[in-house]
């Protein structure tokens, strides 16, 4: 990895920390399954193969274990967290909650420019879902809510959501399930809907309720999370 081993391309100045590198580093392998669920994390090669110190491959681990993504074994090693049907539940619950909540409190806030934002991300992640390109489709997922959680003054609320956020849908990355998509973008639409009729306790019901409800969609999350297992369980054995 050229930017922490002092390589980067002439001109180009990396600002972030080295934990930060190291962090996005190991999020990247788990979004791409070279890291997974069960498994555990071989630290000393990562060590090497980065050319960093165990200083800041210790600090991005403790940041991935606060957001959910490992736990640290004393004397044992780091694990890659499973998701349970009970966190799937818990995350949506959580979520589901504090949007609604933001939906409420930055409602008078909304005006025709993030109506028509909202408007054009829903298009482009529907365009995406026809085209089945799902890596643009889930970015343009996460700046659709972002046009309203960004209206709030509660920064804190980015620092909780987002990392809730990227533990169910960033590791391993699943096959999406594109009649769930389309539904995804019909609620979007009705929301857009809802915002323009000033219904704002509508507008945050059906992100509470309908968007984020495990019990709306539980055929959907179990295909979506639980579909891939035996691929999973088969690649965990393969690799011991």
């Amino acid at each position: 990895m050229d930017g922490l081993n002092g390589n980067n391309a002439v001109g180009v100045l990396d600002v972030r920390s080295l934990r930060q590198q190291v962090y996005e580093y190991l999020r990247g392998e788990l979004q791409e399954g070279r890291m997974l669920p069960g498994a555990f994390i071989r630290l000393n090669d990562i060590s090497e193969k980065l050319g960093v110190s165990k200083t800041p491959l210790r600090d991005a681990i403790i940041q991935m274990e606060c957001e959910g993504f490992v736990t640290i074994l004393p004397r044992r090693g780091v694990l890659v967290n499973k998701l349970s049907i009970q966190d799937i539940k818990n995350v949506l619950e959580i979520v589901g909650a504090l949007e609604s909540t933001v939906i409420v409190s930055v409602f008078d806030k909304f005006d025709t420019t993030h109506v028509g934002e909202m408007q054009r991300l829903n298009d482009a992640m529907i365009a995406a879902i026809h085209r089945e390109d799902y890596e643009p489709y889930y970015k343009l997922n996460i700046q659709f809510h972002d046009v309203f959680l960004n209206l709030s003054e509660n920064t804190a609320l980015q620092d909780i959501l987002l990392p809730l956020k990227q533990r169910l849908y960033d590791f391993p990355r699943r096959t999406y399930i594109q009649e769930w998509e389309f539904i995804n973008c019909q609620e979007h639409s009705r929301f857009i809907d809802l915002i323009q009729q000033g219904a704002r306790d509508q507008a945050a019901a059906l992100m509470r309720d309908s968007h984020w409800s495990f019990a709306a969609y539980e055929k959907f999350i179990r295909r979506f999370y639980f579909g891939s297992e035996a691929r999973i369980a088969s690649e965990l054995s393969w690799r011991k």
